[in-house]
């Protein structure tokens, strides 16, 4: 358990308040006594925040939004959405990115530990293991909002979109129109939107007795370089899938560069869907079929719900989970 002010001071058989203004620096405080009590600071791991005397009786007026990229343009759009409602409550927003990097990500929230935002806004990177930091902050007094790649072990506010359903009709999609073979492009294993994804893929799968080919379930992750070289085996080969479901648009522009460097024709060879919230999908050649995310609507519900509870002093926020529908927006790369 982290150290606190009273275990400072009972170690030290002195006063709160005498520990307390020795981390401050106070004039009152006798040099001898400010390094007992910084020494005893460090054995027992506290770190004073030179916030919260301020933050007792005020607001930093600013909230945390941790996305783990910037290059997707989910998080581009869900940011706007949450800044439009930040503004409204004449909030400041900082944005941290992660790089989808667990150690990154841990680094961040430890930062914000310090008392300098009300809030966090949060979609956690894909290779995020354990969930302990995100507690602590909890425990100091932030309280966090997921979205997006959520986390169910948290008893917070959650905000997605309805993975399940969407991973099954994209599939039925390229089934419909005349795809076998379909191969499915997994971000992560540990993200709950990766799984539901694949699970409405299999459920397609099953619903229209095409038998699940474990082959056929290409599993990416961060590094750029081993998901090309994983979807250029896929697609060489006497025998490559007549569909591709990618989970992320990135895999998607992924199997366009390996398609076209290998002359392998889309639509008419490999058809192709993702989740995908890109403005230029339709600028594509072909035209990319998506599952196009309500991305700015789920920004905006995770601020809305954030400002909401942070109006409310000594407010607990609900373990709740709010879907809000996407929609399959048909181009050229699954035409028949």
């Amino acid at each position: 358990m982290k150290a606190n002010l009273k275990d400072l001071a009972k170690d030290l058989g002195i006063s709160v308040s005498t520990v307390s203004k020795a981390l401050r620096d106070s004039y009152e405080i006798g040099e001898k006594t400010k390094q007992r009590v910084l020494a005893k600071a460090a054995e027992l791991g506290y770190t004073p925040n030179p916030y919260a005397g301020f933050l007792r009786n005020n607001k930093s007026k600013t909230i945390a939004i941790v996305v783990p990229e910037l290059t997707n343009n989910y998080f581009i759009q869900a940011i706007s959405g949450a800044e439009e409602i930040a503004q409204e409550n004449n909030y400041h927003i900082l944005i941290y990115t992660t790089n989808d990097n667990f150690e990154k990500e841990k680094s961040i929230i430890k930062h914000l530990m310090n008392g300098r935002v009300d809030g966090v806004l949060l979609s956690i990177s894909s290779t995020t293991s354990s969930y302990m930091h995100f507690n602590e902050l909890i425990q100091n007094g932030v309280p966090i909002i997921f979205f997006d790649r959520i986390c169910h072990e948290i008893e917070t506010a959650k905000i997605t979109t309805n993975d399940f359903a969407s991973g099954f009709l994209a599939t039925e999609h390229l089934i419909k129109n005349g795809c076998r073979d379909i191969a499915y492009l997994s971000l992560s294993e540990h993200l709950s939107i990766d799984n539901k994804r694949k699970q409405g893929y299999f459920e397609a799968l099953n619903k229209y007795d095409i038998k699940i080919d474990e082959t056929r379930i290409i599993n990416c992750g961060v590094d750029e370089k081993m998901n090309t070289k994983k979807i250029k085996k896929l697609l060489s080969g006497s025998k490559i899938p007549d569909g591709i479901f990618a989970s992320v648009e990135r895999l998607a522009l992924k199997v366009y560069h390996v398609c076209n460097s290998a002359k392998i024709s889309i639509p008419q060879k490999i058809k192709v869907i993702s989740f995908s919230n890109l403005r230029t999908a339709d600028l594509l050649n072909p035209s990319l079929t998506t599952i196009t995310q309500p991305a700015y609507e789920i920004g905006k519900e995770a601020a809305k719900i954030l400002f909401k509870h942070l109006s409310k002093r000594k407010s607990v926020l609900l373990n709740e989970n709010i879907i809000i529908d996407s929609v399959l927006t048909i181009r050229n790369s699954t035409k028949k």
